[in-house]
C-alpha cells in the first residue's frame, strides 16, 4: 500500500473532518474516497448517526432490521 505523508497545510485542512469525504483534483477528476481514522479519545466520533428511537422503530418493522438467532438462521437454511 502506498503511504502519503501530509504537510502541515494539507493536514490542517483534514483535521476537523470526522466522516468520509471525496477527494477531487482541480480539473474535476475524482481521486478517491477518504475515511478518517476514528479517534477513541473523542466519544462523539464513535456514536451512531442513527438515534435510539429510530433503531427501535426499525426493529419493529417486519423483515427489516429484525435480529435473528443463529438457530433461526440455521433452521431457515435447512429448509432451502
Amino acid at each position: 500500500m502506498t503511504k502519503i505523508i501530509l504537510d502541515d497545510v494539507l493536514r490542517n485542512k483534514f483535521q476537523d473532518l470526522s466522516s468520509p469525504f471525496e477527494l477531487w483534483d482541480e480539473s474535476g477528476r475524482f481521486i478517491g474516497l477518504f475515511h478518517p481514522a476514528v479517534d477513541p479519545s473523542r466519544p462523539k466520533a464513535l456514536e451512531s448517526p442513527i438515534s435510539p428511537a429510530e433503531l427501535e422503530r426499525r426493529s419493529k418493522e417486519k423483515g427489516i432490521g429484525k435480529v435473528y438467532t443463529t438457530a433461526e438462521v440455521l433452521a431457515h437454511l435447512e429448509k432451502l
